[in-house]
């Protein structure tokens, strides 16, 4: 292999490197949506709210303003964070609210 094929390798592996780590996990694997009144927490988001904490496994009813929405946080154990606008329905959110999930003690050894 001579250098030009080397560096157009290393390119391309950096790039392919650098496309999987920002890649956002797919919808389906931050849990699901369900209706606000099955919830057993409520957390209300305000204009100055900029990231929420949550557990795996709880359904949450978060209010911002006058609309309602609920989730259920049953997603993979691997999803730690992400932006809620992927989740919540159409101009319920404003600006970015980044929920933190901890991971669900039952299944955390």
């Amino acid at each position: 292999m001579n250098a030009k094929q080397l560096i157009a390798v290393i390119a391309l592996l950096s790039g392919s490197i650098s496309a999987f780590a920002g890649s956002l996990p797919r919808i389906d694997l931050l849990g699901d949506a369900m209706p606000a009144s099955a919830a057993t927490r409520t957390i209300v988001i305000t204009p100055s709210t900029k990231f929420v904490n949550v557990t795996g496994g709880e359904r949450v009813r978060f209010v911002a303003g006058d609309k309602t929405f609920g989730w259920n946080f049953d997603g993979a154990l691997q999803v730690t964070s992400f932006d809620l606008n992927r989740i919540v329905p159409a101009n319920v959110l404003d600006h970015e609210v980044v929920a933190y999930v901890t991971p669900n003690p039952t299944y955390v050894p």
